[in-house]
């Protein structure tokens, strides 16, 4: 879970932007669209082509 303290004289958009960094750190937002329940076509071409640069990277040719 992701928080932050919010401190007395720190203004709501630099609170904002410390929670994006910290949500993004900790790979939130990649993890939520793959649970979630619906994919469209483009995000799922979009998932497998990057699925097979990483497998190419990697060295296992199939």
């Amino acid at each position: 879970m992701t928080q932050i303290i919010v401190g007395e004289n720190e203004g709501i958009e630099s609170a904002l932007r410390r929670f994006k960094r910290q949500v993004s750190k900790a790979g939130i937002f990649p993890d939520m669209r793959k649970n979630r329940h619906f994919e469209t076509p483009l995000e799922k071409r979009k998932r497998k082509a990057v699925a097979k640069q990483k497998q190419r990277k990697r060295g296992f040719h199939s």
